[in-house]
C-alpha cells in the first residue's frame, strides 16, 4: 500500500479523495450521532468471562449476515488513506441502503458487544516483543499527537493505536466465534462480517506494515484452531496488494492454506507465483499475481478455475477472507478494474463455496480500499449477495470507464499457477 504505487491516478486522488468533502464529513457526523460505541472508555464484556459470544438459538436460525464495527475513531491522520473515515461511509451506505438491522432484523444482526483480544491473542500471531513495544510507544504518540511506526507504508501511530488495534483483533475473533456456534444448530449459518480498522494484512510477525498493525485474519485462523479445534482453514485475500502478513505468518503451516491475487507488481512486491510455501506447508500457499487492467472476467476465471479446486482439494473446515475493496477500478493505490459487481459475485460465490465445502462457516475481515464511494457501495452489494438479493451494481457504477482486459496475460498466469499446484 506505498504511496509510490499511484502513478497516473494521484490526480485522482487530489481531486475526488481528498477526504475532507461535506459529503463524507457529513457521514461522518451522521455515524457519530446515531452509534454507543465507545472505543476507549469500557472493555467490552461478550459473554461469559474468557468465552465466546453466543447468540440466541432463534437468532443463529434466521439470521444470514452477522457483522460487527470497529472503526479505531481516534486511529487517523488527516489526509491519510488509511484514515477513520472509511467505516463510517460504510455504516452509513448500509443504513442508506437498508441493509441494517433496522430494516432486516431478523436476518441481519450487528454484534455490538464484544471484548478487545488480550496480549495472548496477538501474541499467537506476533513476537511479544513488538506487541509490547507498540503498547510502550503510545506515551510518545501521547505526547507527539502522531507518531510513525513503520516508514514504508507509512504506518502511523496515534494514541489510542494499541487499544483500538486489540478492539479490532477482539471484533474479529468474536464475529469467528458467532458464526461458529450457529454453524453447529444450522446447516446455513450467517456469514459474518468483520468492519473493522486497522487492516491487518500486510502486518508481520515481527512489526507493523503498509497500514496495518495487527493481523486480523491471521490471529482469527489461530483463535478458530485453539478454541474451536477447527484444523483446517482456508484464507481468500483478493485486496489488490499482497497479503504478505498472512503469507509469512504461515508459510511452513500445512494447515491454513493461504491463497492471494494482487496486482503484479504492486506493494509490497511480494507474492510472486513461484512463493507457495516452504517444509511441511509447501504447496499450502498459493500467490496469483495478475496483471494491471484485470478485471471482472479475470476475476470469475481465476474463481472457477484456481479458487474453486484448490479449496475443494484442501478440505477445509472453515474459509476467512481478506476482503480488500481496492481493487475497483475507481480505487486511487492500483490499477485493476474490478467493480462493485466483482464484488457481489466473490461474496456470493465465496459463500456458497463455504456451504459446500465446510457447513458454511465464512467470515469476511475489511482490508483496503480508499475510494469511500466504491469501498461503501462494494460492501453493501457483499451483503446483499450474502442475503441472496440482487446485485445494484448496475445502477452504482457505470462500465464505460472501463477498457480492454489483457486477456492473454491473465491466462498465462492462471495457467502458470495451475501447472505449478496442480489445478
Amino acid at each position: 500500500m506505498n504511496m509510490c504505487v499511484v502513478r497516473h491516478r494521484v490526480c485522482r486522488w487530489n481531486k475526488q479523495d481528498k477526504f475532507v468533502s461535506d459529503v463524507w464529513n457529513k457521514c461522518i457526523q451522521e455515524y457519530i450521532r446515531s452509534r454507543t460505541y465507545i472505543p476507549l472508555a469500557v472493555s467490552c464484556s461478550s459473554g461469559p468471562e474468557n468465552g465466546p459470544y453466543v447468540l440466541s438459538t432463534a437468532q443463529q436460525m434466521r439470521a444470514k449476515v452477522i457483522y460487527c464495527v470497529a472503526p479505531a475513531m481516534g486511529h487517523n491522520q488527516k489526509s491519510h488513506p488509511e484514515c477513520n473515515f472509511r467505516v463510517p461511509v460504510i455504516v452509513t451506505a448500509l443504513e442508506k441502503m437498508e441493509l441494517t438491522p433496522k430494516f432486516l432484523a431478523s436476518e441481519i444482526i450487528e454484534l455490538q458487544s464484544f471484548r478487545p483480544a488480550s496480549v495472548e491473542d496477538i501474541a499467537s500471531v506476533h513476537a511479544s516483543a513488538y506487541v509490547s513495544g507498540l503498547e510502550k510507544a503510545m506515551d510518545q504518540a501521547s505526547e507527539q499527537g502522531i507518531i510513525f511506526i513503520e516508514g514504508s507504508g507509512p504506518t502511523y501511530a496515534t494514541a489510542t493505536t494499541f487499544r483500538e488495534s486489540l478492539i479490532a483483533a477482539g471484533a474479529s475473533i468474536s464475529i469467528v466465534d458467532s458464526v461458529v456456534a450457529a454453524s453447529k444448530i444450522s446447516q446455513d449459518p450467517p456469514t459474518g462480517f468483520a468492519l473493522v480498522r486497522p487492516p491487518g494484512h500486510h502486518a508481520i510477525p515481527k512489526g507493523p506494515m503498509g497500514f496495518c498493525v495487527f493481523g486480523n485474519v491471521a490471529i482469527a485462523a489461530r483463535h478458530v484452531q485453539r478454541l474451536h479445534g477447527l484444523r483446517r482453514v482456508f484464507i481468500i485475500d483478493f485486496d489488490v496488494h499482497h497479503g504478505n502478513g498472512t503469507n509469512d505468518t504461515f508459510y511452513d503451516d500445512p494447515d491454513i492454506f493461504f491463497l492471494s491475487t494482487h496486482q503484479a507488481g504492486s506493494y509490497p512486491g511480494t507474492g510472486k507465483i513461484d512463493e507457495i510455501g516452504h517444509g511441511d506447508g509447501e504447496g499450502a500457499t498459493l500467490n496469483l499475481p495478475l496483471p494491471g487492467g484485470s478485471g471482472d472476467l479475470a476475476m470469475r476465471t481465476v474463481f472457477d478455475e484456481v479458487i474453486v479446486p484448490c479449496a475443494q482439494r484442501f478440505k477445509p473446515d472453515i474459509i476467512l477472507v481478506s476482503a480488500g475493496y481496492d481493487g475497483h477500478v475507481l480505487d486511487p493505490l492500483a490499477s485493476l478494474q474490478f467493480t462493485t459487481g466483482t464484488y457481489y459475485m466473490l461474496a456470493s460465490n465465496i459463500k456458497q463455496l463455504a456451504k459446500d465445502l465446510c457447513g458454511g462457516r465464512c467470515v469476511f475481515f475489511l482490508e483496503g480500499g480508499y475510494n469511500l464511494k466504491s469501498l461503501s457501495h462494494s460492501v453493501a452489494d457483499s451483503f446483499r449477495a450474502f442475503l441472496g438479493e440482487a446485485s445494484l451494481a448496475s445502477e452504482l457504477f457505470d462500465p464505460a470507464i472501463l477498457y480492454e482486459e489483457p486477456a492473454s496475460k491473465v491466462k498465462q498466469a492462471i495457467q502458470r499457477v495451475k501447472s505449478i499446484h496442480s489445478l
